[in-house]
């Protein structure tokens, strides 16, 4: 069932992120870190607002976002991320996300968009 493919749609406020088929997703939620497989039981979940999210294209790529909120839409056949914002991993450089959340105020905003993307950029490198 892990190599059964599945839609999967990322969007945004302002956009349509990635739109495509995927064998396995991973996403932040405030009930826990869930990991998606084709027919998975229905769901509707809230992200994490410094979370990250994780799919596993069909052609073997992994691709990578930290999210600030929104919610997580699973059906049987497709699974929708509707984020209020998102920033690819492929885009952050790790020292610097290293240094913002050094930098960062405990409990503040900047803070959980920091944590955000050091998941992203661990769940692109397969940690």
């Amino acid at each position: 069932m892990a190599d059964t493919a599945f839609q999967v749609e990322v969007v945004s406020v302002e956009e349509r992120l990635w739109s495509g088929e995927a064998t396995f997703v991973i996403a932040q939620t405030t009930e826990g870190e869930l990991g998606l497989l084709a027919h998975h039981e229905p769901l509707f979940g809230q992200l994490v607002g410094g979370g990250a999210v994780a799919i596993d294209t069909t052609s073997g790529e992994r691709l990578a976002a930290a999210i600030r909120g929104g919610f997580l839409s699973v059906t049987g056949e497709k699974v929708t991320v509707l984020a209020d914002g998102a920033q690819w991993a492929s885009s952050l450089v790790e020292a610097d996300v290293r240094r913002a959340l050094e930098t960062a105020a405990d409990g503040s905003d900047e803070q959980a968009v920091a944590q955000g993307q050091l998941r992203a950029l661990e769940l692109l490198a397969g940690k």
